[in-house]
Formats: C-alpha cells, sequence, structure tokens
C-alpha cells in the first residue's frame, strides 16, 4: 500500500432472511425442534481491491395461511395467505467498506477500514390460519375422531355417542420427509345440516376451504341408515349448503369394518336409491348423483381405524388427491413481496438518563464503525461525518452538557459542546455496549 496506494476491497453484505408461503408445507412442525433460522455471513475484502462475496439468502419455507406476530407485543407484521408471497424476516448487514474508499487528498495512504454491520436479529411468532388439506366428512359417530387420532397427530375427545367432537379436529399427517397433509375431523353431519340443523352450518363452513373431502360412511346400519343412504344425505346437504362442494375431490371409504366383516356397499347405488337433485340444489340439473360424477373419483375401500385395516391404502389415495389438488391451483404470476422501508438516515437523539445521551441513525452509527478509532486519519475522517450529519447540532438542540455521556452504537463519547471535540483523540473514548 505504502507505494501503490490503498486496495483494500469491501466485505460482502450478510445474507437476508425470507418468510415464503408454500401450498406444498402443511404445518409448522418443522420449528418445533429447529426454531432458529440464520442466513450466510459476507466474505471480507482482500487486497488488490477484491471485494468480499455476498452471503447467501435464506428462504424459509411456511404454509400459505401463516400469519407473522411481533413476539413481544404479538402485532401483526405480515400475513401470507397466498402460495409464493414473500416477507424479509431479518435484514442482512451492510459489508463494510475497505481502505481504498477512505482515499482523499488529505489522507493518502488511509489505515483503517470500516466494520461490517450485524444484520438483524428478532424473535417471531408464527401462527397458522389453518387451511385443510383433507376434510372428514361423515354422519355423527362413524368413526372419523378414531381415524384422525391414528394417522395425524391430534387427540381429539373420542366417545361412543353421537356429537362427541363439536369442534374440527386438526391433524398433520407426515407420510415421509418430503411430504404431509392437514386433516380435518369435521363435526358430524345429520339430515337438515344445510338448512342449520345441528349446529350444520357452524360445521359446514369448515369443508369449504379443504382441497379434498374423505367421505366417511358406516358400514353397519346407522340408527336405521343403510351406508347407500348414507352418502345420498351427505351429498345431498353438501349440494345444497355449497353445489361447488360436489365438485371438490373425494373419496368414499367404508367404515368401521371391524363390526361389519364382509360388509362393503357399491356407492353408485346411491344414485338410484335416493332422489335426484332439484332445481334447488346442486347445480339444479336434475341429474342424479353418486361419486363417479360431480368431481368424484369413485373409489372405495373398506376401513378399519381400530384394527388398521386399510388405513395406508386410504392414506395413499388421500396424498395422490391432494398432490394433485395442490398442483391444480393457480399461481399468481408476480407474488407479493414484502420488504420493510429502508432504516431512515436521519439522525435522532434519546435522553437515557441525566447525563447519558443515545445517538440514534444508521448512518450516525455507519460513522463510527472504524477498525481502528486511534488512527489519526479515522479520527478525523469520524469528526468530518459526524459534522456533516448534524451531530452536534441535534444533541445542542435536545440539551446536551459538557461532560455528558454520547453513546453511538457500540461506542460512547464525551460531549465538549463542539462536534470536532466530540470526535477528537482526547475527548473520544471507546465504550462496550450497555
Amino acid at each position: 500500500m505504502a507505494r501503490g496506494g490503498p486496495s483494500g476491497g469491501d466485505g460482502g453484505s450478510g445474507g437476508d432472511v425470507w418468510l415464503v408461503a408454500d401450498r406444498n408445507v402443511a404445518s409448522l412442525l418443522a420449528f418445533r425442534d429447529y426454531p432458529h433460522r440464520r442466513a450466510t455471513d459476507g466474505k471480507h475484502g482482500s487486497g488488490a481491491n477484491r471485494h468480499g462475496a455476498r452471503g447467501a439468502d435464506l428462504e424459509v419455507k411456511v404454509p400459505v395461511g401463516t400469519v407473522v406476530l411481533d413476539h413481544g407485543d404479538h402485532s401483526q407484521l405480515a400475513d401470507l395467505s397466498a402460495h409464493g408471497e414473500r416477507w424479509l424476516a431479518a435484514a442482512a448487514g451492510e459489508g463494510g467498506r475497505g481502505n481504498a474508499r477512505f482515499l482523499s487528498n488529505r489522507r493518502r495512504a488511509p489505515a483503517f477500514a470500516e466494520q461490517g454491520e450485524y444484520g438483524e436479529r428478532r424473535w417471531l411468532r408464527l401462527e397458522l390460519k389453518l387451511l385443510a388439506d383433507v376434510a372428514i366428512v361423515g354422519f355423527p359417530n362413524v368413526g372419523k375422531s378414531t381415524f384422525i387420532s391414528r394417522v395425524a397427530a391430534a387427540k381429539p375427545k373420542i366417545a361412543d355417542y353421537p356429537f362427541t367432537t363439536l369442534e374440527p379436529n386438526l391433524g398433520v399427517c407426515r407420510l415421509d420427509d418430503t411430504f404431509e397433509m392437514v386433516l380435518a375431523d369435521i363435526p358430524g353431519l345429520i339430515e337438515g345440516a344445510s338448512e342449520g340443523r345441528g349446529l350444520g352450518h357452524r360445521f359446514l363452513r369448515h369443508v369449504e376451504r379443504a382441497r379434498v373431502l374423505l367421505v366417511l360412511i358406516d358400514l353397519c346400519e346407522l340408527a336405521g341408515c343403510p351406508p347407500a343412504d348414507q352418502l345420498a344425505v351427505l351429498l345431498r346437504e353438501l349440494g345444497r349448503y355449497r353445489p361447488e362442494l360436489l365438485a371438490r375431490p373425494r373419496l368414499v371409504v367404508g367404515s368401521r369394518a371391524d363390526t361389519a366383516p364382509g360388509q362393503s356397499f357399491n356407492p353408485n347405488s346411491a344414485a338410484t336409491s335416493s332422489e335426484p337433485f332439484g332445481p334447488d340444489s346442486a347445480g339444479g340439473s336434475g341429474e342424479p348423483f353418486g361419486p363417479g360424477d360431480a368431481g368424484g373419483p369413485g373409489v372405495v375401500r373398506r376401513l378399519s381405524s381400530v384394527t388398521g385395516e386399510g388405513v395406508q391404502e386410504v392414506l395413499g389415495e388421500l396424498s395422490r388427491m391432494v398432490t394433485e389438488a395442490r398442483a391444480s391451483e393457480t399461481v399468481p404470476e408476480a407474488p407479493v413481496v414484502h420488504r420493510p422501508l429502508p432504516p431512515a438516515q436521519e439522525v435522532t437523539v434519546r435522553r437515557l438518563d441525566a447525563r447519558i445521551w443515545a445517538v440514534e441513525g444508521r448512518a450516525a452509527r455507519r460513522a463510527v464503525a472504524l477498525s481502528d478509532l486511534t488512527d489519526p486519519g479515522a479520527v478525523a475522517y469520524v469528526q468530518d461525518r459526524l459534522r456533516s450529519l448534524g451531530v452536534e447540532r441535534v444533541l445542542a438542540r435536545a440539551g446536551a452538557a459538557y461532560g455528558d455521556e454520547v453513546r453511538i452504537g457500540d461506542f460512547s463519547f464525551t460531549y465538549l459542546d463542539d462536534a470536532a471535540e466530540v470526535a477528537s483523540g482526547t475527548g473520544a473514548r471507546r465504550g462496550g455496549v450497555r
């Protein structure tokens, strides 16, 4: 440097941490055992004006519907409600400038450089407004809660009487390290639910946002209602409540197979044994309904959540249907990106104690973040920079007096009523973080 001049390159900025809504992520379980996320640091600059590489950004995938809250006051910071929506959770610090940046007519050979900034460090609270992949519907006491308790991380109340479930139970089913789906155990539906009978509207609204419907039919006659008639009633109530629900992919399964050995039924018989849709029901087509039309795949299986019969087959079919439903959803052409406003550059002063002041502002913090404040050239730079930022003027207006302590970032100074003295070698001292 003595002969060729200063040649220190700039340090690279660190990586940002982004939260990204992903429809293929079903839960926040990944944060239970691994709550911390950290992007990579920037690389140091070096001689010959070689700049350091920037740190890689970290994208943390979260389920669609994730709400980001401040950990302290629980104020809402972001609502990631669409696939691909992004929010900057922690901004990286900027890399420091090398000594070549401080070359001037007065400083021909600067021996100091600027320190890199620390990136944001913050605690966040993540909550999920859950969008269920699978809604399990059926008559009361048909085995919905038993099924979800066996295959998912849920512990619903289970008893041998109708309406045990009064609120939806949610469970996350993880089939492997790459696929998981959310199941919702919807309280039992009865005939007339679409008209509000048995809290029908309150129960049916939980089905609206599900991607796939799992219809459980009791293979035994439930309260004198044969399996085919159960299916007919359920589809009728779904269609009358929201006609579009009949176009939702659905899987029809005969439940409680352990209580009905060898018993099965053909769901197509529901189309012939039940009344057709009238003009005031699903679509007003007047056509009969069954799992082969209105979007239904027509797959029937026997299932016993007690013995495990058919459980893996049903899960395999549901995973296929959920994957197809996710893939068919439209993705916004330009996902929304939430980026906080850049930090304000103005300098502000806050009184910490009777004789202690804090100067705040990113520009002021960077002005003193040099590698060697004992170097005369560094002191001269700080002096000029603080003067140009108006630190002296702001302190004087706030009422700072001779001898007061002034803190800027990790450093503290003695106020001497003059910006030049504040940054001078006699008045300035390096301090620790309080």
